[in-house]
């Protein structure tokens, strides 16, 4: 049997200040320098959900640099 088929926990999707995307298990207190994206369910739907809004891999700070470079 596959382990998200066992998985009856709930998580929370989260996001860093680099706007990289985890999850988390909702009955634990977010880590300091993430926070609540607002999808909570099983595994599998919040690796659904991230996998469809986390086009861009590239971190903020990066993605701003670019940015920049571009336009300079």
């Amino acid at each position: 049997m596959a382990q998200d088929q066992d998985d009856t926990q709930v998580y929370r999707v989260v996001l860093n200040h680099e706007e990289q995307y985890s999850i988390w298990p909702a009955d634990r207190d977010i880590p300091a320098g993430w926070r609540a994206e607002g999808t909570e369910g099983q595994r599998s739907e919040c690796l659904t959900h991230i996998g469809e809004v986390w086009t861009d891999m590239r971190p903020l700070s990066l993605r701003q640099r670019m940015e920049q470079a571009a336009r300079g």
